[in-house]
C-alpha cells in the first residue's frame, strides 16, 4: 500500500477508507497492517486537525453535558459549587464561575480545566 501526505479532500478520503477496511481487520500492533493503520490514523487526525479543528466545549454546556452522563441533578453540584440557590445561578448563566468552582468542578467531574475557564457563549466567565 503507498503511504502519502494527505493534502486535498480526495486524500483524506481515500486515506479514510483504507483505514476503515483496515480497522475491519483488526490488525494486531506491530505487524505490517497495524503500523499501516497507526501511521494512516496520524496522517488522517493531522488533516482533520487543520481542516476539521474542534472548537472547545462551552463551559456551561460541559458541566451540563457531564451531569447527564453521570444522572446527576442540580443538589450534586452543592459540593463543588455552593448552596442550590448558587448552583442554579450557575447553571442559568446568571452567576460566573470562581477558580475554587472550577478546581472543584474540575476534580469533582473531571471536566478538563482549560474548558472551564473558557469564554462562554454570553454565559459567565471566570470572576474575577
Amino acid at each position: 500500500m503507498n503511504i502519502h501526505p494527505i493534502h486535498t479532500e480526495t486524500d483524506y478520503k481515500e486515506a479514510l477508507k483504507k483505514v476503515s477496511a483496515l480497522v475491519d481487520k483488526d490488525p494486531e500492533r506491530g505487524t505490517p497492517d497495524g503500523d499501516m493503520l497507526e501511521i494512516l490514523g496520524m496522517l488522517v487526525a493531522a488533516y482533520e486537525a487543520k481542516h476539521y479543528p474542534m472548537e472547545s466545549p462551552d463551559p456551561l454546556e460541559a458541566i451540563k453535558f457531564r451531569m447527564e452522563q453521570q444522572g446527576l441533578k442540580p443538589k450534586d453540584l452543592g459540593p463543588m459549587i455552593g448552596q442550590i440557590n448558587r448552583v442554579y445561578e450557575v447553571l442559568a448563566g446568571k452567576r460566573q464561575l470562581t477558580l475554587p468552582m472550577i478546581r472543584r468542578l474540575h476534580q469533582g467531574l473531571g471536566i478538563p480545566a482549560e474548558v472551564l475557564i473558557a469564554e462562554s457563549d454570553g454565559h459567565f466567565a471566570l470572576a474575577a
